[in-house]
């Protein structure tokens, strides 16, 4: 930062004909923002969080509208003071309570996760990513809100839930997970308009029971919320320090959560009578920056698809077709959950426990029955028996998700070649 940008600003003009340039020389018009021209803002990261744009867009238009070179406010907190305050804070009890979170928690092991291929060493990472895209209708949307409302969670909350329980069921039922998240670390009121990089990761260790409810999970999952919040400031760097642990061997770090809520106020600003309105840039790639990455994006503002996940893995360690299944299978549990629709076998989510959730998908489970009980057109058969059998299990492994379901039946029809 000594000797790079911290803020960047410029105008990207439009594109015109050369009788146009030509109009606009003439009229002097050329010194003047148009409609299709964009301001482009930038920040660096170190700088500038999330929760910062709303703050600076705001100055901004009360800068340019009143014509002030500055601005009177009433909170004199800047971010250098809370940098210098946090540093005089009293760690102790932080520490312990870290390191009470994470003793006995083995940071070499990998998630069991359905990887197409191991890296072989982290010195070589590409940034090359495999991601999938599910939005919600809006049934499951508000079922999902309903749902925290009822139960005084917050989405984030039980977006964690859902990912812990899916994950518990993913990786052959491993019950203790840990994962990484970003926390906003805004956990004083006096620091929540001040423009700063507050954001920290921290690690959520969950140890479940596969017994638990669903509803037992999230009571679970917010406990352990609300005790990091209250020790979200220690830094992650010092929790690893005081664990003696390196860095760069930590398998928890390449397995994050996120939850963005898109602002309902307006995106439009109006400078000086001018208006203003926020645009996306669609990017053309994704980057991994992690091996797996679970946001989903809540946006009130829509009237449909309110609500989706974006699953972006490294393509280091899956393939495409490998991410799309994941996505969808975290789809399914989702409909488990919160539909309606008649035809999806529904979880009680106060009764059943989370090792009874289902990650075979319908097609899936109709192909396996296709299979099994029914006759092959390209198959020949000279004969034919039915064999009663009290109970017959069979244990089927699904393409290479190596998920396991087991199928009770009374019969089963065994088509052979007579001699």
């Amino acid at each position: 930062l000594s000797t790079g940008r911290v803020f960047h600003a410029e105008i990207l003009r439009h594109q015109i004909s050369l009788n146009e340039n030509e109009n606009e020389n003439e009229n002097n018009s050329n010194e003047f923002i148009t409609n299709s021209d964009v301001l482009l803002i930038a920040f660096h990261h170190a700088a500038y969080d999330r929760a910062s744009s709303p703050i600076f867009f705001n100055d901004l238009c009360l800068a340019y509208n009143t014509n002030a070179t500055s601005i009177e406010d009433d909170e004199p907190l800047q971010y250098i003071d809370y940098s210098i305050h946090e540093h005089l804070i009293d760690m102790a009890t932080s520490r312990e309570f870290w390191y009470l979170q994470l003793e006995g928690y083995n940071f070499e092991y990998q998630l069991s996760l359905p990887v197409d291929r191991r890296r072989l060493t982290n010195d070589h990472r590409s940034s090359s990513a495999c991601t999938t895209q599910i939005s919600f209708e809006n049934e499951i949307s508000q079922s999902f809100l309903d749902y925290a409302s009822i139960h005084h969670v917050t989405p984030f909350q039980l977006g964690i839930s859902i990912l812990c329980a899916f994950l518990f069921k993913l990786t052959h039922d491993e019950n203790d997970i840990c994962i990484s998240c970003f926390n906003a670390n805004r956990y004083k009121t006096e620091l929540q308009n001040i423009m700063g990089m507050f954001v920290s990761t921290l690690p959520y260790r969950m140890q479940l029971d596969p017994r638990s409810s669903f509803d037992e999970l999230v009571k679970y999952v917010q406990e352990k919320c609300l005790s990091i919040l209250e020790h979200s400031h220690y830094p992650l760097q010092h929790i690893l320090a005081d664990l003696h642990i390196n860095q760069s061997n930590i398998s928890f770090l390449e397995a994050m959560y996120d939850f963005i809520t898109i602002s309902s106020h307006s995106d439009e600003l109006s400078l000086d009578g001018a208006s203003l309105k926020h645009v996306s840039f669609e990017r053309s790639f994704e980057v991994a920056k992690f091996d797996f990455m679970l946001t989903f994006i809540y946006n009130p503002m829509l009237e449909n698809n309110r609500l989706l996940f974006l699953l972006t893995c490294s393509h280091d360690l899956f393939d495409e077709i490998t991410v799309t299944k994941i996505g969808r299978r975290l789809e399914y549990c989702f409909q488990q959950l919160f539909s309606s629709n008649q035809t999806i076998n529904q979880s009680d989510t106060c009764f059943t426990s989370i090792s009874k959730f289902n990650l075979i998908l319908p097609e899936e489970t109709q192909e396996m029955e296709d299979i099994i009980f029914c006759r092959q057109s390209h198959i020949i058969n000279e004969g034919m028996f039915k064999l009663g059998i009290e109970f017959f299990l069979i244990n089927i492994h699904i393409d290479n998700q190596h998920i396991m379901q087991k199928y009770l039946c009374k019969y089963v029809l065994i088509s052979f070649r007579s001699s």
